[in-house]
């Protein structure tokens, strides 16, 4: 058993948390927000028809436009109440109920590797502490060998970036291109967000 994340603390604590959760994003999709940045970025990295792992899907805003663009995507949250809105509102990729410091995606019958896994929406800073190497490194075990990984979250939220770039070296990542937003801006000391694309070495 795995130390709790703050995310379940948090749907623990209040029991709505989940379902106010899926409403926001679906009121923001309902007034015309722009929610697939992070999809765009990841889909410009692909050839069309790619294996992608949505890490942390959430309700599956992410996922589910890199399906509708071409791709095969598994998406995987930990929170039952966001994996039931995903295959309610983005039916055709694959949504699965599980913990990311447990991912073993060969054993729900999918074994071939990903070519990109897209993790966004600060799915890194809600992870328990104990548990955010083990996360990098299941991920790193589901990538293929010349596949990518687009990794984002924000300052502020305690886990400063530094220390996740050195977690992700230390199984058997390396950085290829740091970013301050999902829109390509470059990173600088100041940003108060990172997006790192990473690859396996």
């Amino acid at each position: 058993m795995t130390e709790q994340s703050a995310w379940m603390r948090m749907t623990e604590e209040d029991p709505e948390h989940s379902a106010a959760y899926v409403q926001r994003f679906r009121t923001l999709a309902e007034q015309g927000m722009d929610l697939v940045g992070e999809a765009r970025l990841v889909d410009a990295m692909l050839p069309r028809g790619s294996r992608v792992l949505d890490a942390g899907c959430g309700p599956g805003r992410v996922g589910a436009h890199l399906h509708e663009v071409g791709h095969h995507v598994v998406g995987v949250d930990a929170d039952p109440v966001l994996i039931a809105a995903a295959e309610e509102d983005h039916p055709g990729p694959r949504w699965l109920v599980g913990d990311l410091a447990e991912l073993d995606l060969p054993a729900h019958g999918i074994a071939e590797p990903f070519d990109a896994i897209v993790c966004a929406g600060n799915v890194m800073a809600f992870l328990a502490v104990s548990t955010r190497r083990e996360v990098l490194r299941r991920m790193r075990a589901h990538v293929a060998a010349d596949g990518r990984a687009a990794i984002g979250f924000g300052a502020g939220r305690g886990y400063e970036f530094d220390d996740f770039l050195a977690d992700a070296v230390a199984v058997g990542w390396a950085a290829d291109l740091l970013l301050s937003t999902w829109d390509l801006r470059p990173f600088t000391p100041d940003a108060d967000f990172l997006v790192a694309v990473l690859r396996p070495v």
